[in-house]
């Protein structure tokens, strides 16, 4: 039986950066993975250049059910760690909005790089190759795989979550978690969009494929969430950044609040018009500040709305007003795991080791990435999740073999 220091389940974006590492501490190290191709969920992200990280990461940009637990991690791996790398390769990268990184040409890059690291630290690599089993024995574990038994007293799963699983999503890194002993919180798909049926998307039925600037927020079990980003409306529903983001932390039944007017004082705004511009309609003013569809829309009903604003009570138009900037919705559902970037929830990381992410249930046993609950926001911190907890799971792997 072949026997290395540490067998990585996943050669995603995590297992790859963790079997790197580990190599090249010399450590003997075997990298598994079940799909036929290398790191595709690296490969399609960010429109296929890849939203490698973001220069401003905290814990505040990530949810979990334990949300200090990411901050060790995040604190000795940085974004800055993880550019210098990028760097070192000599692949260009640039910054869009919100500290979003990404490459130059092609998320081909990274995955190349990760690739070539993973040479340098002599990291075998068995792909496709699936893990039937892992067995706990004295002294470590075996991992039974369709290329025969291996003896690893350190696994470290990193299979990622049940997202696009129409290019391998697996549901292993679960049920090994299970399998040991580890509870899980509840996963669900996020930075997916949402669906909204019936009666109550009727009057936005039209405005597919509109985008606009919105402030979305929700009531979560955390408290408020909220996001200024840009909305799409579809034929299903809401879709766009600002959709994505509240999805991690919007639950069944409780509805979304919408203000299509960001940053805006609309009541003060139209007191201001009343006064300058008595004759101006309400319709006129909105149409300015909004795609005519989507201000057609928002008046559709609206009593007098032909009336000139000095025929308004400023009462009135007020709460007009209050009623513009507040759009209430209550999605049905997401579009679900095929459309989810990632995979909320996962294994506790209460009964994980910040510092390593080794299991604090079973000794040698590590999780890491997107199969651990912890979700980044939309815009790179997912995958600098997935490089921090594999910088920190390598530095925690020791030399067992020879």
């Amino acid at each position: 039986m072949l026997t290395f220091d540490a067998v990585v389940i996943g050669a995603g974006a995590a297992g790859l950066h963790a079997a790197a590492l580990a190599g090249q501490r010399g450590l003997a190290v075997l990298l598994l993975d079940h799909a036929a191709k290398l790191a595709e969920k690296i490969r399609i992200s960010g429109g296929g250049r890849c939203n490698f990280t973001n220069r401003d990461v905290s814990a505040a940009n990530f949810a979990s059910a334990n949300p200090d637990f990411c901050r060790s991690a995040l604190a000795r791996y940085t974004p800055q760690d993880f550019i210098a790398l990028v760097e070192r390769h000599r692949i260009a990268w640039h910054e869009k909005h919100k500290g979003q990184l990404f490459c130059d040409r092609s998320s081909q890059q990274i995955i190349d790089m990760l690739a070539e690291e993973c040479r340098r630290g002599g990291v075998e690599l068995w792909q496709p190759c699936r893990v039937e089993a892992v067995r706990h024995e004295s002294g470590g574990f075996v991992v039974d795989s369709e290329r025969g038994s291996i003896a690893a007293p350190q696994p470290v799963v990193a299979t990622g979550g049940l997202s696009i699983p129409q290019i391998g999503a697996s549901d292993i890194g679960y049920r090994l978690a299970r399998q040991f002993g580890h509870r899980i919180v509840d996963t669900r798909p996020a930075l997916v969009p949402l669906t909204v049926k019936g009666d109550a998307w009727a009057p936005y039925a039209g405005l597919a494929g509109v985008a606009v600037p919105a402030d979305v927020h929700v009531e979560s079990d955390a408290g408020q969430a909220r996001f200024v980003e840009d909305l799409l409306f579809t034929h299903r529903g809401l879709s766009g950044p600002a959709a994505l983001q509240i999805s991690t932390f919007w639950r069944p039944g409780v509805p979304l609040a919408i203000d299509l007017l960001p940053g805006e004082d609309l009541a003060a705004l139209l007191r201001r018009v009343k006064q300058d511009e008595p004759r101006r309609k309400l319709a006129s003013v909105l149409a300015e500040r909004l795609p005519r569809r989507v201000a057609e829309v928002l008046l559709a009903g609206v009593a007098h709305v032909e009336r000139p604003l000095a025929d308004w009570r400023d009462r009135d138009l007020a709460s007009e007003a209050r009623r513009l900037q507040h759009l209430e919705l209550v999605p049905d559902g997401t579009e679900g795991y095929r459309k989810a970037e990632v995979t909320s929830g996962g294994v506790d990381t209460r009964q994980l080791d910040s510092r390593t992410m080794r299991s604090k249930l079973v000794p040698g046993l590590a999780f890491i990435g997107e199969v651990a609950d912890v979700t980044g926001w939309l815009g790179g911190y997912n995958f600098q999740w997935a490089w921090a907890s594999a910088a920190a799971c390598a530095r925690g792997l020791e030399r067992r073999v020879g």
